[in-house]
C-alpha cells in the first residue's frame, strides 16, 4: 500500500485538536494545486498527509 502514496507529513493522532492539524496541511497543499488527503495510519497513531502517486502521475 505504501508503494502507491507518498506521505508528505505526519502528525500525532493524540494532538488536543485531532485531525485539524493534518486537515490544515492537507487543505493548504491543495491550495497549491497537490492533491493531498487525510488518512489514518491506526498502527502507529498518526494522521499521514498523503499523495496518492496515481494521483501525481495524473496531475504532472
Amino acid at each position: 500500500m505504501a508503494a502507491d502514496r507518498t506521505i508528505l507529513e505526519s502528525f500525532p493522532a493524540s494532538d488536543p485538536r485531532g485531525s485539524w492539524p493534518a486537515e490544515e496541511f492537507a487543505a493548504e497543499q491543495r491550495r497549491n494545486g497537490v492533491p493531498a488527503e487525510v488518512v489514518m495510519d491506526q498502527p502507529n497513531d498518526r494522521f499521514l498527509v498523503i499523495v496518492r502517486n496515481t494521483q501525481m502521475a495524473v496531475a504532472s
